[in-house]
């Protein structure tokens, strides 16, 4: 989990970058001139982030990935354990079952045969 909420951190954290870029040229008190360079130079690092960003959520989206392969796994090897128990158990069950009945059946040839 905490490497979920550090990669969500990570792309808030470029995602405000650039809104609070943004921001900060429209709201700076420059000359129209100065202002438009400045987010012409920003704009030229937009695709840098933009290709940071895409890389971050990338590693983030296979850390998820692989974490979740894991757990998957991992859930199907205790199902299979679990099957297996209690496939053992009923057989054990069957077996008690078994002898039970048959000696209920002895008991009773015996009273048959006494009466």
């Amino acid at each position: 989990m905490s490497n979920k909420k550090s990669g969500l951190f990570i792309s808030g954290l470029l995602l405000g970058s650039a809104i609070g870029t943004a921001t900060g040229l429209l709201m700076a008190p420059r000359t129209g001139k100065k202002t438009r360079q400045l987010v012409k130079k920003s704009a030229s690092a937009i695709p840098q982030l933009v290709t940071d960003l895409s890389t971050s959520v990338k590693f983030q989206t296979d850390r998820f990935s692989d974490s979740a392969t894991n757990s998957w796994e991992e859930i199907l090897e205790r199902l299979k354990e679990a099957i297996a128990a209690g496939l053992e158990a009923s057989q054990t069950d069957r077996e008690i079952l078994s002898k039970t009945e048959t000696k209920n059946s002895e008991v009773s040839v015996v009273i048959d045969t006494k009466s």
